[in-house]
């Protein structure tokens, strides 16, 4: 391979492997941001409640990081496209109930057991969910060489942001002008064909366990020592825990446009998009020019940046201005998630990618979650402005207490571990 198809920053598209495994991925997520669109909006227009909707990540948080202690292990062990399979098929059975739920003849679920039906459902997809990021994450870094890796880690970051502005803008606009029935029906169509077009992949074997044969609870371990003794990882992933945890403010969007804007949810559905805008234009200038110098400095600072955007748009009252602050968002926030997953899969062994990417789906996926119910109590208890406003001065601070404490951090440069 030449130099300049090395340095070329389309060379991990020309895999065919990657490159359909890139598009059902693309629309996996896509289902997945559309399905939580709809899902926030509902239980806010059912609830009128800020915490109720900040619970929906509550019920998601529970089953995902229990289910995380240990599918690291399953992933390392079992074919991992299998564990795709079984993990979709899953959340399409999800799909197909909020559907359900939506359809002539069965509204009295909701009619009758008000919002908890919902969270039930949200409860099981995290269940799937716990095994399908690990599983994901851990299968594609076997369908490109490490070389590359870098860049199929760009394109997978557009590839997600991409599906994070369409999946609220559908999610949105088909509620808005067609009702919560005909998105869900939307949603679960693209998770049946997603599912198809995962298929296509070819499986990979199981890597090889290096060293002695461990026994369960030790392995099960393995991954949580490898991430607490690495401080470039264990920083890394704890930055983007801690500025989502306290900065993200997600689940407090439909009532912000609702209550602070006053709109309706075609309007939610743009705000919704509006960071991931961000994210994919970051994105395509990410994968031409990579952040491979001064990337802790550039990895703290995007973080930064990201906190003074949530105060930006809690103190906003205007529908552009809480636009662009959470478009400059999302731009910050795509540089962090580059830098975090390469440094993350660039030191990981492939054998132990399946623990240490279920660690790492605990810390994101828990701050996802958690940081929305989060948000709903803090809501409930500050106020709606307040709380994102003490949410991105809480994500400044942590920023400047790991940039104290994390010293090879802020010192690390990507090009010293892509070659």
């Amino acid at each position: 391979m030449t130099k300049s198809a090395n340095t070329s920053p389309f060379i991990s598209l020309q895999v065919p492997e990657f490159r359909n495994f890139l598009a059902g991925k693309f629309l996996v997520t896509l289902s997945f941001v559309m399905q939580s669109t709809v899902v926030f909006w509902q239980i806010d227009h059912i609830t009128h409640d800020a915490l109720f909707v900040g619970l929906i990540g509550f019920a998601e948080l529970v089953p995902n990081v229990a289910v995380s202690l240990f599918s690291g292990l399953v992933v390392d062990s079992f074919p991992r496209k299998k564990i795709i399979f079984l993990s979709l098929s899953g959340l399409t059975f999800s799909s197909f109930l909020l559907l359900l739920f939506t359809l002539p003849g069965f509204e009295w679920v909701i009619e009758k057991y008000w919002v908890y039906p919902i969270y039930s459902v949200i409860f099981f997809s995290g269940i799937c969910r716990g095994f399908l990021s690990p599983s994901i994450a851990a299968f594609q870094t076997q369908l490109v060489s490490k070389e590359i890796f870098p860049n199929a880690a760009t394109w997978s970051g557009v590839a997600w942001q991409g599906s994070a502005v369409l999946g609220p803008m559908l999610g949105g606009l088909l509620t808005g002008f067609n009702g919560v029935q005909t998105a869900y029906l939307a949603d679960f169509c693209i998770m049946v064909f997603s599912l198809f077009l995962l298929l296509l992949v070819p499986s990979k074997p199981v890597p090889e366990k290096q060293g002695e044969k461990e026994s369960i609870w030790k392995s099960l371990g393995t991954g949580w020592k490898f991430v607490f003794g690495h401080q470039l990882i264990l920083g890394a992933i704890s930055l983007d825990l801690f500025a989502v945890l306290f900065g993200g403010a997600v689940a407090l969007i439909p009532t912000f446009s609702r209550e602070v804007l006053g709109m309706g949810p075609e309007y939610y559905g743009i705000l919704r998009s509006a960071p991931a805008i961000g994210a994919v234009l970051c994105a395509l200038f990410i994968a031409v020019k990579p952040p491979k110098t001064n990337s802790g400095v550039i990895l703290l600072s995007s973080v930064f940046g990201f906190g003074l955007c949530m105060i930006v748009f809690a103190l906003s009252r205007n529908f552009y201005l809480s636009c662009a602050a959470l478009i400059v968002s999302g731009s910050f926030d795509m540089v962090s998630v580059v830098i975090r997953h390469t440094i993350v899969q660039m030191y990981t062994p492939e054998h132990m990618r399946g623990r240490v990417s279920a660690v790492n789906n605990i810390f994101i996926g828990s701050s996802n979650e958690l940081g929305a119910f989060e948000s709903g109590a803090t809501a409930k208890a500050f106020g709606l402005v307040p709380s994102v406003v003490i949410g991105g001065t809480l994500t400044l601070l942590t920023v400047g207490i790991i940039t104290a404490i994390s010293p090879r951090l802020r010192k690390m440069d990507l090009k010293d571990i892509t070659v």
